[in-house]
């Protein structure tokens, strides 16, 4: 049945119509745009950060307020770095992703280099104080690589990366507590110099400088530039590896395992060859060592192993390996000497030539390429398998290491731990005895042997060997008298006519140290007796 639509009704209608609203009409309600899935990976650089603070809590941090204060200021750094981040992404709907890789060179490095912390550390206390700066390094580097890695790409590669660059820069050089936020922007120099200092290869683009090397290398110069070593452990840690007994045979078995791993043996090798034949060489031709008490330093033979070695940047082949490995030992054989002549630190020479080198991987490898198609050495090369040529590259290595051994060019005493052998050279007017001398006695009076005070003052005082200065001898005599040395005290009085006297025992226990620890518990006669082989003819018996 139909109801036939009256003018009242229909006019009913349509107001009703007009009440009721259009859904599509309706403003949309607002609503924060979803945040991008792949962002949610930011949660781990943010807990490295809040890690970061957590360790700037503990009582070695909160030693001294500015190194507080820098762990504090680069948390601070990685939040804004973060949010700046997050925010530009978010605008840009962009994702950020992580990958695991996992490299043996980077794990077994770490390995190594954690060994070295260990069993160096274990004689020498401030390398366990570090301990907790390392982690703090640790988690600063992997924030900042994952910051500055999706600053540029999509994905980052997490693994063991950052260890052995940390590991590596802290073997060599680290700022003291006040300077500790220099610490923090060397490694991030050594980050950002792996990204954007780069070159192509062998058809892929790849960082130039090993990252620990480019950043010890860059801030060794504006250290020598400033003259502000003294901010730094730089030469305590140069010199404090002998204190661990027996340094250069654990150096060497350590260093077969990389060998082995990575095959450079070539390039550790062929350093120690050159540095030990320049030494000798010289030695040959002064009657003086080149180094004072070693025929290759110890922090050396160290960089030569751990640092030099990066598979990543340096050459491949045999020929660029060899050549690359006798660059190292002949930068580190000039730059001892450029650097004693000017004055400076001579622990920079490791770290300064390591740069240098890397730039130079494609000359050396053009040279190579042309040594191998000239045949120039095909006589001499046999047709091996790399891992065989290898295991016999090390076997030779290991001889030369032995005979090093075997004439007492490592471990064993060395004709530059003795100071008569010092004073006689010097006598004779030999090349840089003396300033030998007169840094030797530095290092002993520093070391609070009183015996060595009052030589320092003598020669001052004399002013044969080294520049009289007045002023500087009485501060070495007093600082003798203060370490009950008589002699000292006598010539503080009145230096004329000079006193002298023989080390007490004492100051023989650290006169005879050899570079290692201080011989507190050696009985009297067989101190006396190791005086004896030193050359210091009044502790000989009848």
């Amino acid at each position: 049945m139909r109801y036939k639509q009256t003018e009242g009704s229909a006019q009913v209608m349509a107001a009703a119509r007009r009440r009721r609203p259009r859904q599509d009409r309706l403003p949309p309600s607002p609503q924060r745009a979803p945040a991008a899935p792949g962002l949610r990976v930011f949660s781990i650089p943010l807990a490295l950060t809040a890690a970061l603070l957590l360790v700037s809590l503990v009582a070695r941090v909160q030693e001294s307020a500015i190194l507080t204060g820098s762990f504090w200021a680069a948390a601070a750094g990685l939040l804004l770095w973060q949010t700046g981040l997050v925010l530009r992404l978010r605008t840009r709907r962009a994702n950020r992703a992580f990958h695991v890789v996992l490299r043996p060179q980077h794990y077994l490095q770490a390995t190594l280099h954690i060994s070295v912390f260990a069993y160096w550390g274990y004689f020498w206390g401030p390398v366990y104080d570090h301990v907790w700066l390392l982690v703090g390094q640790l988690l600063f580097a992997y924030a900042f690589d994952m910051l500055l890695s999706w600053s540029r790409r999509e994905r980052y590669g997490l693994g063991f990366g950052p260890f052995p660059i940390i590991f590596s820069t802290n073997l060599f050089l680290w700022f003291r507590d006040d300077w500790f936020y220099l610490q923090f922007l060397m490694i991030a120099v050594g980050f950002l110099g792996k990204e954007f200092v780069r070159w192509r290869r062998e058809g892929r683009l790849t960082h130039i400088f090993n990252p620990s090397a480019f950043s010890l290398g860059l801030f060794s110069l504006i250290l020598i530039a400033t003259g502000t070593s003294d901010l730094t452990w730089g030469q305590d840690i140069a010199s404090t590896l002998t204190l661990a007994p027996q340094i250069y045979l654990f150096l060497f078995l350590i260093g077969l395992v990389a060998m082995y791993a990575f095959s450079i043996t070539l390039v550790a090798g062929s350093a120690a060859i050159v540095l030990f034949g320049l030494s000798a060489l010289y030695s040959t031709l002064t009657g003086v060592p080149y180094f004072i008490d070693s025929e290759i330093p110890s922090a050396v033979f160290l960089g030569l192993h751990l640092l030099v070695t990066d598979p990543s940047t340096s050459p491949r082949t045999p020929v660029g390996k060899t050549l690359f490995g006798a660059g190292y030992g002949l930068g580190v054989f000039g730059l001892y000497s450029l650097l004693g002549a000017i004055g400076v630190p001579t622990f920079y020479d490791k770290l300064l030539c390591v740069p240098l080198l890397n730039l130079s991987v494609p000359w050396i490898d053009r040279l190579a390429r042309t040594i191998k198609d000239r045949n120039l050495l095909a006589r001499w090369t046999p047709d091996w398998t790399p891992t065989r040529a290898n295991v016999v590259h090390m076997t030779v290595w290991g001889l030369f290491f032995g005979v090093m051994a075997g004439i007492g060019s490592t471990d064993s005493r060395h004709r530059g731990d003795s100071v008569p052998f010092w004073q006689q050279v010097c006598a004779e007017d030999r090349p840089q005895a003396c300033s030998r001398l007169i840094q030797l006695e530095t290092n002993y009076c520093n070391d609070n042997a009183g015996w060595a005070c009052n030589e320092l003052g003598g020669h001052y005082t004399a002013g044969v060997i080294t520049p009289a200065d007045q002023s500087l001898a009485l501060t070495y005599f007093a600082q003798a008298c203060e370490l009950r040395f008589q002699a000292g005290c006598v010539n503080l009085l009145d230096p004329t006519p000079l006193s002298r006297a023989a080390p007490r025992p004492l100051d023989l226990r650290l006169l005879l140290r050899e570079a290692g620890p201080n011989l507190l518990d050696m009985p009297e006669a067989e101190l006396f007796d190791r005086a004896c082989a030193h050359g210091w003819s009044f502790a000989c018996r009848p």
